[in-house]
C-alpha cells in the first residue's frame, strides 16, 4: 500500500538514465568486440590450410554483427531504461533484448549502494543497487551520472529510514 492508501502499480518509470550512458554503452560494446576481432587474427596467423576466403567471410559478417551491436544497443537500451524514486517505492525498468520491470516497496529495502567502474568514472556515470528482502535478487539501475546517483542513494536511504517495518 502507498502513503495515499492505494496499491504500489507496475508503471511506466518517469526517469530517464543520463544521455552519457549511450556512449558508455557504446564503448563496452566495442571492447568486447575487440577480443573477437583479435581471436580471428590470431586464427588467421595459425591456419596454413584453409585460406583467406573464410577468414574474410566471417570478418565481414562479424564487422556488420559488431556494428549494429555498437550504433543500435546503446539507443535501445537508453530508450528503455527507466526509474523513479518515490517514498512508497522503487520503480526500474531495464534491458534491450529480455526487459525486466521491477518494483520494490521502500518497507523491503535492506541496502543501497553505489557503484563506479574505472571506465563508468571516465563518462562521468555511477550504478546504483537495491538489496531488498526479495529472492528476485537486488534492483539495479544502471548509467546514472555521479550526482545524481548520490542524490537518489540518500533519497533512498531517507525513505527507508522513516518507512516503519524491518525489511523482511
Amino acid at each position: 500500500m502507498s502513503e495515499s492508501g492505494g496499491a504500489v502499480e507496475l508503471r511506466e518509470p518517469r526517469n530517464r538514465v543520463s544521455p552519457k550512458a549511450k556512449l558508455y554503452w557504446a564503448c563496452r560494446a566495442a571492447f568486447s568486440w575487440v577480443f573477437f576481432f583479435g581471436a580471428q587474427v590470431v586464427w588467421l596467423l595459425v591456419d596454413d590450410e584453409t585460406g583467406a576466403t573464410p577468414h574474410l567471410v566471417v570478418f565481414l559478417v562479424s564487422a556488420v554483427v559488431a556494428l549494429a551491436h555498437i550504433l543500435v544497443m546503446p539507443r535501445w537500451r537508453f530508450a528503455v531504461h527507466r526509474w523513479e524514486i518515490t517514498p512508497d517505492a522503487v520503480y526500474t525498468r531495464s534491458g534491450w533484448l529480455d526487459q525486466e520491470w521491477r518494483i520494490a516497496p521502500v518497507s523491503r529495502i535492506q541496502t543501497v549502494d553505489s557503484e563506479r567502474g574505472v571506465l563508468e568514472r571516465m563518462f562521468g556515470l555511477a550504478n546504483l543497487t537495491v538489496t531488498t528482502a526479495s529472492s528476485a535478487g537486488p534492483i539495479k539501475i544502471h548509467g546514472l551520472d555521479q550526482e545524481t546517483a548520490r542524490r537518489a542513494a540518500e533519497e533512498l536511504t531517507g525513505n527507508t529510514v522513516a518507512t516503519e517495518g524491518d525489511a523482511t
